[in-house]
Formats: C-alpha cells, structure tokens, sequence
C-alpha cells in the first residue's frame, strides 16, 4: 500500500487555491481520496501494533482534520494543506511521544518523532536524565544507523546550560535543548512506491528507540 497520486494532486491544487468556495467545489474528490487515506492510517496502525501497544487504538485516535483554527493565526487559509497521523499506544491524544506521519507533495512529507512541544514538567525530567544517564541518550541517537536514517536534531536550544546542571561535554548539547525532535523526508515518488509501508516501518524501528528513552523519562512507560 502506498499514497494515492490523486491525493497528491488534491493536495497541490488546495494549495494553490485554499479557499472555502474551491473545496466545497472539489468536496468529492477530497472525500475519495479521505478514504483512501483512512485506510492507510488503518493498516498502519495494524503495522505498528507488531512492535507498540495500539490495542484499542482506532483511526479516529490517530488522523488530525484538515480545516484549520484560524482564530488566533494571522493566516486565515481555511485549511491545511497536508494529511497527517500520529501514532503511538492510546493515540494521539494519550502523551505520549510518537511517530507523526505528515504527507505534503513537493518533498515536504516525512516521518517525525520527539520533543516538539514539551511540558515543563517533561524538560525537567529530560534534563535530570540526560545529566544522569546521557549515554544512554546519545548511544541511540549518534548511532550510524540512527543518524544515517534521521540526521541531526532538531529544534530549538538555549545559549547555555541551564542552572543545576554541569553536564559532560558530550551532553551538553542534549541538557540545552528546549526542543528535540528528529524527521526523515520522503520524495513524492518514494510516497507512491508499492513499499512505502514497509519503508517506513523500517524508518519508525529506527526511531522507536529514542521514543522509548522519551517516553520511559517522562511516564516510567516500560518498552513494549
């Protein structure tokens, strides 16, 4: 199973022309390639119940709507211009950390995981375990496959090492971070290879490491 090419194309002419009146013109098309996408996010979460806890983990737990909240945004585009899931044991809304899939055509999709947005409560804890055990941290995500796979972090860093903490030089750039987070882009050809799926089961064991670390640092969550 793979992305639908229409969904891509859907996808750019919402872009170029995101507007109420234009998708409720083309509402049969978006509602086609929905479904397509729903079933996608289906087997996916079938997929990844091999190596994480998705019992009772449906779709509606892991798709994000398309219409936008423009309230508070000085972009009042009235929607997205991308579909995205986000998988991981109780869904999207439990907490905890997981595998975000986002496909946007043009080499804008990928697979993200991390610290994007965390509580403050969860940097405490990320910075008390990096100071205690940052190998363990850095053993997963400097490994050659890791950093072959997903690069180097990203995110947002403080100028120094906050106060109550003297790390190693080596953690020093983890005990900065304000944000931790790692991607891996796919080409839109890629998208639509018969293998995708596999794929990217192959990219979400790679990580699921470093979500481990997270998730046992800010829950006590045991591996699954």
């Amino acid at each position: 199973m793979s992305i639908s090419p229409g969904l891509l194309t859907f996808l750019t002419d919402l872009k170029a022309n995101n507007s109420r009146e234009w998708f409720a013109a083309n509402k049969g098309v978006y509602d086609l390639e929905k479904g397509k996408f729903d079933k996608l996010i289906e087997q996916l979460i079938l997929s990844y119940s091999e190596f994480e806890n998705m019992v009772g983990v449906e779709r509606k737990h892991c798709s994000y709507r398309i219409y936008r909240d423009v309230r508070f945004s000085k972009n009042k585009d009235p929607y997205k211009t991308w579909f995205s899931a986000s998988f991981s044991e109780g869904g999207r809304r439990s907490g905890f950390m997981d595998y975000y899939l986002h496909i946007e055509p043009g080499g804008k999709s990928f697979l993200g995981g991390g610290m994007y947005n965390p509580t403050p409560d969860q940097m405490a804890k990320y910075r008390q375990e990096v100071d205690y055990n940052g190998g363990a941290l850095r053993k997963i995500v400097e490994s050659s496959q890791f950093a072959d796979t997903f690069g180097t972090a990203e995110g947002e860093m403080l100028q120094k090492v906050p106060k109550g903490f003297d790390p190693s030089p080596e953690d020093t750039p983890y005990i900065r971070r304000k944000q931790l987070f790692y991607w891996k882009h796919y080409t839109d050809k890629q998208l639509m290879q018969d293998d995708f799926i596999a794929q990217l089961m192959t990219d979400s064991k790679v990580m699921k490491p470093f979500l481990d670390f997270l998730n046992t640092t800010f829950f006590d969550k045991e591996p699954f």
